[in-house]
């Protein structure tokens, strides 16, 4: 290796992991403020999240404890994107998480309402997909050294 190659790198690694802890406080805070509005409402879930379509084999569980593992789900998950554990684990855990949401509420307006956050005529899917594609990044490539994953050596190669 060369100076300019050890220099290049020295310099890149902080901005890495800087990038990759703000991109799971991102998604945390986002997740945990999810999952407080929905334990705020109480244990039972509010009559419209009852009448939802959910995907297999969710479809089985019905609305109490779809809501409760979407609640308990993005709360836990998203503490452990806060604190760096476990984070490809928690990362594919916000990723299903997501794509149920999808599923049941925001493809409300098809592909024509996917530019689209909220409306009178339902829910698009930008915003779920963009969070869906940071979580991606997370579960390929972990917490990175600014994490408990990092300081115990957890998140494979190369880290």
């Amino acid at each position: 290796m060369n100076f300019k190659h050890i220099w290049r790198e020295s310099r890149h690694k902080p901005m890495q992991n800087m990038s990759i802890l703000l991109l799971r406080l991102w998604l945390a805070q986002e997740f945990l403020y999810a999952a407080f509005q929905k334990l705020m409402s109480g244990m039972h879930p509010p009559s419209w999240f009852a009448t939802l379509d959910f995907p297999w084999p969710l479809i089985w569980l019905g609305p109490q404890l779809n809501w409760l593992a979407a609640s308990y789900g993005e709360l836990l998950f998203g503490l452990a994107l806060v604190a760096g554990i476990f984070t490809r684990m928690a990362a594919l855990g916000l990723l299903f998480i997501t794509y149920v949401a999808v599923y049941t509420v925001h493809f409300d307006l098809g592909w024509a309402g996917w530019r689209l956050i909220e409306t009178d005529a339902g829910n698009g899917f930008k915003v779920p997909l963009m969070m869906g594609l940071m979580l991606f990044i997370l579960a390929a490539n972990g917490a990175g050294e600014w994490s408990l994953d990092g300081m115990f050596k957890r998140d494979g190669p190369g880290h």
